[in-house]
């Protein structure tokens, strides 16, 4: 059988070496033309499992594969190295990690990263809202390394594993990423036959149901899709309502033995009955029971996700591999909203059977679209004595953005012990801002990787962005009559950089010390509009905020490279942040300091071939260092940021048919509105388990139970409302898998 070499045969060897010391002895086809692309370049990883199927060398090992929670390479075209030669905290979620937990959503799986805490949604900024080392990620969330930019809630059906990059990362990925970035990675085409079909059934109305096909049609090309329907509510939870499904396929053509071509499309639709929780009562969350409901039967968010992405894999020779995506995304929403804000200013000691809630009741509706390219080049060579790895790339992409705002008169208020379950109702519920943002952006960058021997390296990276905004608006009155335009156009320039020094001990562990920078644009949503609720554009003449970050961290593998160890002190500081303008009101000044500290700690792997683990620890002292608000008192921490945050899951296999798994997690006290007085939440203890029995080969039963105490605790954190946590879960998981 002929072989394809395409690499180094050193760096193939050692690759085989690490997977099968990762996975021990169990059954797995890879061919050394794989071997050799995915160890030369991560941004061929998705390709090498499909090329496996053509002209090459086949490896079989029989035995069953155990539960892996590991990554040995990250996803993103942008890293030649291995996880644990990347100076950057990085957590890997894989498949098989968020099955086990049960994920059902992104949030659920972000649910278990330590560092990253949930805000709750505005009204025209539904979807994912992610804070990242005490920053916001709300605009920094990646599909397959390219922007993806609209407000929806995720689904993982089509994802292989999410990665979050945490620490700012503007060199990599352009405007934003202050905490870090959240990159989701899609499953691709597949060399061999995959059938597989999954039901959940469990309480508060949940109806699950997920397959996943994959067909090799010849020796060249291959076919996969990805199918979701959900329905379900949140356990505890009165009102709140998820229906929605997905569809997604994929095509791999094989052109020849260098050249791969991809064509993926994803659609997600979701018909929500949005959950804005329990209203704020002297500084906390109202004391009333969990279940309360504040909204309409027909409130509603209508979302709509589809992309179409084709992507082209070339293999120059040995040392040097491109990768060219393109990819054309369209995000439509419609809203309608309410939001519980109290009646007057009770206190405390007010009895809670006289107070009143005050139904806020928004509407909006939005269509974005981004279309976007991106060209990256992987180099291997030698220079100067020593060896470099190069990854360099240009970017471009065109985004637009037309959203509308609307606020209901008129609106029925409801008791907030008792809410009352009546049809919505206004006077009014006319326009107040209609706008439309057209922005263009591009960038290039080059991270170069200096190995000067076998232990020392030294990471060195540059990349201009400039990023253009055309931002025009009409406003209305209460009536819906016109009241004024605004037109603003912006253009801003900036460098971004990184830089690191690597030592290795040995092969299985690196230190390293590691800066970077990155910058947020005042339109870096797309909009000027920085309040939604007097929509305010007080930011449209500001320039953009820059973010430095110095971290030292230890990464090291053990039980043969089974356990993957990962450990980080670091330093985040916003260095010119908006605060509000003292001398003109509704507009801000970039004077401002918001500085984070802390430290990390995560395991993943296995420990034998019975027990594997996921699981860290997160330290934040975070500091708003300087304001112009009188009211924010020295040392007070940033807002829904907590001190202390830890996740961890244990599988253990007892025998092959049956699996349980345990876990916990801990979230501190965090702070909503930092100003006096305070808003703020208690911290929570929630614990989950699972149950798996493999009946036959093909089919297993699983059971997942999650916040087993049925705690009462407060997940996602806005300055007018706060969201409680989903209660006690419980879901049977029937799968079917060939």
């Amino acid at each position: 059988m002929k072989m394809v070499n395409t690499t180094r045969g050193s760096r193939a060897e050692q690759s085989l070496r690490r997977s099968k010391a990762r996975t021990g002895d169990w059954r797995f086809k890879l061919s050394r033309l794989a071997l050799g692309i995915g160890a030369g370049g991560s941004m061929l990883a998705a390709a090498s499992a499909f090329a496996a199927n053509k002209g090459v060398e086949e490896i079989v090992i029989e035995e069953n594969r155990p539960t892996d929670y590991t990554a040995d390479q990250s996803s993103i075209g942008k890293f030649t190295e291995t996880l644990v030669d990347t100076p950057q905290s990085i957590t890997v979620l894989t498949k098989q990690l968020m099955e086990d937990r049960g994920a059902m959503s992104l949030t659920d799986a972000l649910r278990n990263v330590p560092g990253i805490t949930l805000g709750a949604g505005e009204f025209s900024w539904q979807g994912n809202n992610p804070n990242i080392r005490g920053f916001n990620a709300r605009n920094d969330m990646f599909l397959d390394g390219m922007r993806d930019f609209g407000n929806y809630d995720r689904d993982p059906f089509n994802l292989e594993s999410v990665e979050v990059l945490q620490g700012p990362s503007s060199m990599m990925f352009g405007r934003g990423s202050t905490g870090g970035i959240i990159d989701q990675a899609s499953k691709q085409p597949l060399a061999e036959s995959l059938r597989s079909l999954h039901v959940n059934l469990g309480n508060a109305d949940t109806r699950r149901i997920t397959a996943d096909y994959n067909e090799p049609l010849t020796s060249d090309v291959a076919f996969r899709i990805n199918l979701l329907k959900h329905d379900g509510g949140v356990p505890g939870r009165d009102g709140a309502d998820t229906d929605r499904y997905g569809v997604a396929p994929s095509l791999a053509m094989q052109l020849g033995s260098a050249t791969k071509l991809t064509l993926s499309y994803m659609k997600q639709h979701s018909d929500v009955v949005p959950d804005y929780g329990l209203p704020w009562l002297a500084g906390k969350p109202a004391n009333v029971d969990r279940s309360n409901y504040y909204g309409f039967d027909d409130d509603f968010i209508n979302t709509d996700a589809s992309m179409g992405t084709v992507k082209l894999d070339h293999v120059l020779n040995q040392d040097n591999r491109l990768q060219a995506l393109v990819r054309y995304a369209d995000y439509s929403r419609s809203t309608r909203i309410t939001e519980p804000l109290l009646v007057g200013s009770p206190t405390a000691t007010t009895p809670l059977d006289t107070v009143v809630v005050n139904r806020n009741v928004f509407r909006g509706e939005s269509d974005e679209r981004i279309f976007q390219g991106q060209l990256n080049l992987v180099s291997h060579f030698q220079f100067g004595g020593v060896e470099h790895a190069v990854v360099s790339g240009i970017e471009a992409s065109e985004e637009t953005s037309s959203p509308g705002f609307g606020f209901a008169l008129g609106v029925p208020t409801t008791p907030l012990l008792h809410p009352v379950d009546q049809p919505f109702s206004s006077t009014g519920i006319a326009w107040r801002l209609l706008s439309h943002s057209d922005a263009d952006s591009q960038g290039a960058f080059v991270l170069d990787t200096i190995k000067f021997n076998s232990q020392w390296q030294v990471v060195a990276g540059i990349r201009w962005d400039r990023f253009h905004i055309d931002y025009n608006a009409d406003r209305y009155n209460d009536d819906g009559t016109f009241r004024s335009s605004e037109h603003i156009p912006r253009t801003d320039t900036k460098p971004s950089y990184r830089a690191a020094l690597l030592y290795k001990p040995s092969e299985q562990g690196t230190l390293y010390l590691g800066w970077g920078t990155s910058f947020n644009p005042s339109a870096e949503g797309l909009s000027f509009i920085n309040s939604g609720r007097n929509l305010t554009i007080g930011d449209s003449k500001l320039d953009p905020e820059n973010n430095k970050s110095l971290e030292a961290g230890l990464k090291w593998q053990l039980f043969n490279k089974a356990l993957d160890l990962d450990t980080a002190v670091f330093h985040i500081e916003k260095e010119n942040a908006r605060v509000p303008d003292p001398t003109t009101p509704g507009y801000d000044i970039l004077a401002g300091k918001q500085t984070v500290t802390g430290f990390s700690f995560t395991a993943t792997g296995r420990l034998n071939q019975n027990w594997a683990v996921s699981g860290g620890y997160t330290y934040l002292d975070s500091e708003q260092a300087k304001t112009t608000q009188l009211t924010v008192l020295p040392g007070t921490p940033l807002a829904n940021v907590p001190r202390n945050s830890l996740s961890a899951w244990v599988s253990w296999t007892p025998v092959m048919a049956l699996q349980f798994g345990v876990g916990g997690r801990y979230v501190g006290d965090r702070l909503a509105v930092i100003t006096q007085p305070v808003k703020e939440v208690p911290g929570y203890w929630a614990f989950d388990a699972m149950a798996k029995y493999q009946v036959t080969q093909h089919f297993s039963a699983k059971l997942n139970l999650t916040n087993l105490t049925d705690k009462y605790y407060f997940d996602q954190l806005h300055p007018f409302h706060v969201v409680p946590g989903p209660g006690f879960g419980a879901v049977l998981a029937l799968d079917l898998d060939y």
